[in-house]
């Protein structure tokens, strides 16, 4: 477990005298470990703050006009690859999903249609179960940290949190091939989820510079070794990743604004826009390239998703009201399908926490429940005659359409099968077709909308790489059918409307974003004349599903612990100081430290930054001199730049450095400690920490209430917080405040009569929350 500053075993001084805080001995142990995939990994800060140290100015005096237009060339470079690389990946394994899913369900109808139907099942049942063993094997050992939709991940690493692994090369492979089999295997997943985590892995790859391992390294790329470039970058990737899944170069740029980042500047939000435009057109070639008849047989679903253009929509106040009850109802419907989803993964985190083995067999039965189900359900449903105006053949056979056969007679089509045997992309794009109000029966929207909403929950879990999207799209597709059913001759809007309007309710009410997801179903639909309804529906669904609980990939990131910061502070912060969470033991080091305390420091604490203060003779009273990070100790360890007296560094020894040795290591694992031998004599002299401390570290004194370094903390992306004294006279440096310090099981395990106050409270403003949940 990595902890931050303020943990940390006791430990008796090898410096005299080495400062100690009086706070409280509590060690502070909140969110330091946390749930990637599914093994328990130690996780860290990322450090957005620039370390003004020596050699962070000689790099930077030392940049002229040619390394500063290499860095300008190297971030649009990099964004353009990013663009070309997400829509490449994304058109493939929209291509991958579509024929391998064809072929399945073709051979399938097949067998249906020579009436064998137990072969039929069979063929069904076992094509499911190896598509779905497949993505759970290499995600159960190959890498975890692949399964789920790896949004939660991206979201908690663009707020600072770093967990190993989750951006590694063997993650984004397991991501593509996973995702393809197991959406393939009509699991009720969805792939937008892992693009976003897709595009994250490449933007992170390409900013590490290479490989030093394999000696794949650029030169040029040396500018982004450092957690704030990485940040930028990871960013657009991540609305490249929504941008290729749903063709919505602006929904994809709006949905890293609105629910990914947690910082943003101007010139990264051009930089973002240029990457997903680059999608968009790349995607855009793509489409007319499959549109020949090049991609296969079903090469057309997927990309050239849910075209319902319809010019001559129009409505009136009349109309208003049932779309207030669709965003309404879809509140309450998102609420409760967030609050089991929670409770699923938290029954799914026991059963993983047993080993592989038991990973892998879940998502073998839920594979193999799914198969029965989908099969099974169609033949509850009665059989259609086929429209006389059918915009395509009826009933569909040998292909995606909107009128499955299964095991009706000729001129007859099930339309529950319509909906269950397809894609889910190929399903959404059957409810939101336009001038077919009349081709789905109550009872077969009723079953489908109960099966996506109880499946979509119970699949999402398993050890695959897994999204939510397209799942709610779905889910909430079929209930707004419903509603437009159900409102007749009554509404001027036909039931495909209804059910873009119930797909945005029911988006609104599960992941509580308004203005992204506004413009990504507008450009799915290619329909701005719904623009005024998709508005009030997703207001509605979003207030009243934030009264009864947070949004779903909140939900996810504290099931998995990651200490996330919120944009807002607690009202009981405002009621503590910055003294009142500080816990202890601190420890610090001497500007001129003996090698053999920095080291046994290192070995017996967790901690990842040290505060450095000058004691006397080397000042009158003890001044702190700044931090230094524990990477740049272990740095400066392996250059040896040891003098046998406590002296100042020459610049003979600082030679033997450069700013790049300091910068910021790949996803790979940094140098430990331990692996780091040293003799007797070594251990006996002593080295200067001035170059390499960071001299203007940020610091807060500690009467400052604790909701005011909150908003410090957040908005500059801090990792470590000096807390100094109100008084003169005192230790110079009192503690250090990291992101676990504002974490509220840390602030109310301290101050438990916080808890028992604001729980009364929350009763008292909520009390039919409490008495529902």
């Amino acid at each position: 477990m990595a902890a931050e500053s303020n943990g940390g075993a006791d430990m008796e001084s090898l410096t005299q005298p080495l400062l100690r805080s009086q706070r409280s001995s509590v060690i502070n142990s909140t969110s330091q470990v946390a749930m990637v995939g599914a093994n328990v990994c130690p996780i860290e800060s990322l450090d957005y703050e620039i370390a003004e140290n020596d050699f962070f100015k000689q790099d930077w005096r030392a940049r002229g006009k040619v390394q500063i237009l290499q860095y300008m060339f190297m971030k649009w470079l990099l964004s353009f690859l990013i663009g070309v690389i997400v829509s490449l990946i994304g058109f493939f394994n929209n291509l991958a999903v579509e024929n391998i899913a064809g072929i399945k369900f073709v051979v399938t109808s097949n067998m249906m249609l020579a009436k064998r139907y137990s072969a039929a099942f069979l063929v069904f049942g076992i094509s499911n179960f190896v598509l779905t063993l497949f993505p759970a094997v290499i995600t159960s050992y190959v890498s975890p940290a692949a399964a789920g939709s790896g949004i939660p991940e991206v979201k908690a690493y663009l707020n600072g949190v770093d967990a190993p692994g989750i951006f590694s090369l063997q993650t984004l492979v397991v991501k593509i091939f996973g995702s393809i089999s197991a959406v393939a295997s009509s699991l009720f997943i969805g792939k937008a989820g892992p693009m976003v985590h897709t595009g994250a892995c490449i933007a992170s790859l390409l900013g590490q510079g290479g490989s030093k391992r394999y000696r794949l390294t650029w030169k040029w790329l040396r500018y982004f070794k450092n957690d704030r470039d990485r940040r930028d970058l990871i960013t657009s990737g991540s609305a490249a990743g929504i941008a290729a899944a749903f063709r919505a170069p602006v929904g994809g740029l709006l949905f890293a604004l609105e629910e990914m980042a947690s910082w943003w500047r101007s010139a990264l939000i051009w930089r973002a826009f240029f990457t997903t435009a680059v999608v968009a057109i790349i995607l855009r070639a793509l489409i007319d390239f499959c549109l020949s008849g090049k991609c296969g047989l079903f090469g057309k679903g997927g990309l050239i998703m849910y075209d319902v253009t319809s010019t001559d929509v129009m409505y009136h106040l009349s109309d208003v009201p049932p779309v207030l009850i669709l965003g309404f109802v879809g509140g309450l419907l998102g609420a409760f399908y967030n609050f089991l989803l929670a409770k699923v993964l938290r029954l799914y985190s026991l059963i993983n926490e047993k080993g592989a083995i038991n990973k892998i067999l879940l998502a073998c039965w839920i594979s193999i429940f799914t198969s029965c189900l989908l099969f099974g359900l169609p033949w509850l449903a009665s059989c259609k005659a086929c429209p006389a105006d059918a915009g395509e053949a009826c009933p569909t056979i040998g292909r995606s359409g909107n009128y499955k056969k299964f095991q009706c007679s000729y001129g007859e089509y099930n339309d529950l099968a319509s909906l269950i045997f397809n894609t889910n992309d190929d399903a959404i794009k059957n409810l939101f077709s336009k001038d077919t109000d009349s081709e789905f029966q109550w009872s077969s929207l009723i079953i489908f909308f109960l099966t996506c909403f109880f499946l979509s929950i119970v699949s999402y879990g398993v050890i695959v790489p897994a999204g939510l999207f397209v799942p709610v799209i779905v889910t909430g597709a079929s209930y707004g059918r419903l509603v437009g059913m159900l409102m007749g001759s009554h509404s001027n809007l036909n039931h495909g409307l209804f059910a873009v309007l119930g797909a945005a309710s029911f988006l609104g009410g599960t992941m509580r974003t308004t203005v992204s997801l506004c413009i990504i179903l507008l450009e799915l639909t290619n329909n701005l004349l719904l623009l005024p309804l998709m508005m009030v529906v997703l207001l509605i669904s979003k207030t009243v599903a934030d009264a009864f609980n947070e949004n779903i990939y909140d939900i996810i990131m504290k099931a998995k612990g990651f200490p996330y910061l919120e944009n807002h502070a607690e009202p009981y912060m405002r009621q503590l100081t910055v003294g009142d969470v500080v816990t202890g033991p601190l420890q610090t080091l001497n500007g001129i430290e003996k090698v053999g305390n920095i080291v046994y420091m290192l070995r017996n604490t967790r901690h990842n930054g040290f505060p450095v203060v000058d004691e006397p003779p080397m000042s009158v009273s003890p001044v702190l001199f700044g931090l230094i990070l524990r990477a740049h100790l272990i740095e400066l360890l392996k250059g040896r730049a040891f003098s046998p007296t406590p002296e100042y560094m020459d610049s003979d020894m600082l030679g033997q450095f450069s700013a790049n040795d300091f910068a910021k290591k790949g996803s790979g694992h940094g140098d430990s400690i331990e692996d780091i031998e040293f003799s007797e004599e070594e251990l006996a002299m002593y080295v200067d920490l001035h170059p390499f401390t960071n001299a203007s570290p940020y610091t807060v004194v500690e009467t400052m209430s604790l909701a005011k370094a909150l908003v410090l903390f957040r908005e500059v992306g801090l990792r470590h917080v000096l807390v100094i004294p109100k008084l003169s006279g005192r230790s110079p440096v009192v503690g250090i405040l990291t992101r676990h310090d504002f974490m509220p099981e840390h602030i109310l395990n301290l101050h438990p009569s916080l808890l028992r106050s604001r729980w009364k409270r929350l009763r008292f403003q909520f009390p039919s929350i409490f008495k529902l949940f």
